[in-house]
């Protein structure tokens, strides 16, 4: 949009400049060239009426005596030539060469006095106007550009949050909270939103508050018939009664992880768990965490983020996948563990690396190191799958970028830095976590 509204805005100076500029410096051009005529045949006038006096006087005439209409104080230069009734020739000004414009005036007396001026003069003082027209459409031109870019911005810039906006609706926490952009159609869609958004929660609200009273309700009968079960195969002295409790047993314990998975993949679904996080203090909070166990071990753990990057995840699920991460390159890694950011992509995504001076992951192992009980023999192949299944969970993707030394990269979805945040982020101080250590590999 921002660039139709520049393109609109600049055809039309262009064709406002072109079709008042272009006949306006044709007309000023003309209308110089007119006055300049003028002025060489009023001063040839002069000098004929000067002549024709000096005559009845019975003056002499010498060429310095029609020196004074050769042209001065910004008039255009001539040469002055007269011829008096006795055939008598005065010269004045200059020689004349190249192409000649002439002007010819015939006194009283019979004196005749011609004037020539150069034709490359009087062009010149035309396109001087000229000239002058084309620079005041430089000035217009670049006018009409500098208000096409504010009306492109303005028009622009909250269509931006609009998107910015729409975008973290899909994360179920986070309500936009948009100013008056001072544009009725936009400032009806902010608010149409707003509304939206409104709705969204409560309904969100609703689904969870029904998640989980369902949740216990189901998980109440289920532990009673659970423990009457195990209180059966207790006391029962039949073999055939015992083993039907325990596959009884079984049939239930079954059913109480198909509720627990239905639930988490319905929480998951409703992607109503991420929030703006700020990625320096969640990181942060893991160095002062793992910091002591390094050096306990002989190494060091670097931290480089950008103070000012924002995330949109879920605050305990990134603090696991980076403990996941971080203690993955204290077991398996050597020197140095670094964990860094980046930007990705035009979307405003930011990739979170965590990389050390190891030995790496070996061939065998890399093409399956996020499958369950995936490991090299130190650990129980579980933490990297978990850690992967969090990252997707919050829209992101945990991936190997490289084998030697081992990087590992956690893609997560940015706040765009450009977007003012108190616009696109929700009221209130940014997340911070104090999310713990989980399952690792």
């Amino acid at each position: 949009m921002r660039r139709r509204v520049l393109q609109a805005t600049i055809a039309a100076v262009a064709v406002a400049v072109i079709l008042l500029g272009v006949p306006l410096g044709f007309l000023g051009a003309d209308m110089v060239r007119q006055s300049d005529m003028r002025s060489l045949d009023a001063r040839a006038a002069r000098a004929a009426s000067a002549i024709d006096l000096r005559l009845q006087l019975g003056a002499q005439l010498t060429d310095r005596s029609i020196e004074g209409y050769v042209g001065a104080n910004g008039e255009i230069p001539a040469t002055v030539v007269v011829r008096t009734p006795d055939d008598q020739v005065l010269r004045a000004g200059p020689n004349p060469t190249g192409r000649l414009v002439s002007v010819e005036k015939t006194g009283s007396s019979g004196a005749q006095v011609i004037l020539y001026a150069s034709w490359w003069d009087l062009l010149w003082r035309s396109m001087r106007i000229v000239l002058l027209v084309i620079g005041a459409a430089l000035v217009a031109f670049g006018a009409g550009i500098a208000m096409a870019l504010w009306q492109a911005n303005r028009l622009a810039r909250p269509l931006v949050y609009l998107a910015a906006s729409a975008e973290q609706l899909g994360t179920g926490q986070v309500r936009p909270s948009l100013e008056p952009s001072g544009v009725e159609e936009i400032d009806l869609v902010a608010s149409e939103l707003s509304r939206s958004a409104d709705r969204m929660a409560g309904r969100l609200a609703a689904e969870r508050q029904f998640a989980s009273d369902a949740s216990h309700q189901l998980r109440t009968p289920l532990t009673a018939l659970t423990m009457r079960l195990e209180e059966i195969a207790a006391v029962s002295s039949e073999e055939e009664v015992r083993e039907e409790a325990r596959i009884s047993l079984e049939q239930v314990e079954r059913l109480v992880r198909v509720v627990d998975d239905l639930l988490a993949a319905s929480r998951r679904a409703q992607g109503g768990t991420t929030e703006a996080v700020s990625l320096a203090d969640v990181v942060h909070q893991q160095q002062e965490e793992w910091v002591p166990t390094f050096a306990r071990a002989g190494r060091s753990l670097a931290v480089d983020i950008d103070p000012a990057t924002q995330v949109l995840a879920t605050p305990g699920a990134l603090a696991q996948v980076l403990a996941t991460l971080i203690e993955n390159s204290l077991k398996h890694g050597a020197g140095t563990t670094t964990v860094r950011s980046r930007t990705s992509g035009p979307s405003g995504g930011v990739v979170v690396e965590v990389g050390d001076e190891g030995a790496g992951v070996p061939d065998d192992l890399a093409p399956r190191i996020f499958e369950r009980g995936a490991t090299s023999g130190k650990g129980t192949g579980l933490g990297l799958a978990l850690a992967r299944d969090l990252a997707a969970a919050d829209g992101g993707r945990l991936e190997l970028a490289q084998r030697r030394p081992a990087v590992f990269a956690l893609f997560l979805a940015g706040v765009p830095a450009s977007l003012r945040r108190e616009v696109v982020l929700p009221r209130g101080a940014v997340v911070t976590t104090d999310g713990g250590r989980g399952r690792r590999r």
